[in-house]
């Protein structure tokens, strides 16, 4: 299968050195000092009981790329509006496109049936650019929960997890979710099939909402976070007010907000993925990870004054970020 992963840094460098080893021939596209090192010494993967060098296509010329089976979309969400003029070339009627964005998904409400379908998300589409680009028949849904981070230029660590949940946005079973399933799993990951792809985006966002944009104001990880009293109480503030969002729009998590804290706690000190953009200089995902959030609170008529006060300091600590 020709497999496609744009933006490869952390989890989309990963994702395609483990696909390349199971023997996929996989395209990354990529730039700076990262493409760089990747194209003239190859790309490093350390892991817990090992270090491996791998050598897929890497580019900064979608041109140059064939057409593709699968293109896995792992730039950060902010980043997807700039890349849409430029993939056209890439997919096709046939192509199966797998968004791996934190947060919300601007195709969240696509195919998803009662009262909302349909409904544009403006936090992550503005325009509609991405609604009319990529058609919501050829998405796939995916959850990537694995923690890697980009040690180097050309060097990713994996943290822990393997698991890419997946599922179709009407919640059908279908043939190509299966493939795709089998392909993932032979490049060892484990990749469910769920019933219900968005209540896996809601057990991933409980924690993100919260632990993300509170670790980038305070810089602290999340073991500090879920330890210091007065953090953990606006963490399970927050949290209460984007469960009941979920439940307003028909999804039962799973898990108990607790429960939730306590997993997050048990990574350890392990720096947020907006933590680490503050600490380099880069603009977060705030729009699709908390942005999101309140907008969908909003139309259905939740209330989210914790969750709403840290958004506005968080979009204000973005904006310094963005203008430095």
């Amino acid at each position: 299968m020709n497999i496609v992963i744009i933006g490869a840094g952390a989890i989309g460098g990963y994702l395609g050195a483990k696909l390349h080893q199971s023997g996929e021939n996989v395209s990354l596209i990529a730039r700076g000092k990262h493409l760089e090192t990747m194209q003239s010494q190859g790309l490093r993967i350390i892991e817990q009981d090992s270090e491996t060098v791998v050598h897929p296509s890497v580019t900064a010329d979608y041109g140059v790329v064939k057409e593709a089976d699968y293109v896995f979309l792992t730039v950060k969400a902010h980043g997807l509006l700039d890349i849409v003029p430029v993939i056209s070339s890439l997919i096709k009627p046939e192509t199966i496109v797998i968004a791996g964005q934190n947060g919300i998904p601007w195709w969240y409400f696509y195919r998803h049936g009662g009262k909302w379908d349909g409904t544009r998300l403006v936090s992550v589409d503005p325009e509609g650019m991405l609604r009319e680009s990529i058609s919501p028949d050829q998405i796939i849904g995916c959850v990537l929960y694995p923690a890697v981070i980009l040690e180097s230029p050309g060097v990713i660590r994996h943290i822990e997890g393997n698991r890419l949940s997946l599922g179709e946005l009407d919640n059908e079973s279908t043939e190509r979710c299966r493939q795709l399933a089998i392909i993932l799993k032979k490049a060892g990951f484990k990749a469910p099939i769920r019933k219900n792809i968005r209540q896996d985006i809601w057990v991933k966002l409980l924690g993100n909402v919260a632990f993300n944009p509170i670790s980038a104001l305070t810089r602290a990880t999340l073991i500090q976070i879920a330890s210091f009293d007065k953090t953990r109480f606006l963490v399970k503030e927050m949290m209460t007010e984007v469960a009941n969002v979920a439940t307003k729009l028909g999804i039962e998590l799973p898990i108990s907000i607790d429960q939730r804290i306590e997993g997050a706690a048990g990574v350890g000190s392990h720096e947020t993925s907006m933590l680490q953009d503050i600490q380099y200089g880069r603009p977060m995902e705030i729009d699709s990870i908390i942005g999101a959030v309140v907008e969908m609170g909003n139309l259905v008529g939740v209330a989210m004054p914790y969750t709403q006060a840290v958004y506005a300091c968080v979009s204000l600590l973005n904006n310094s970020v963005k203008n430095t």
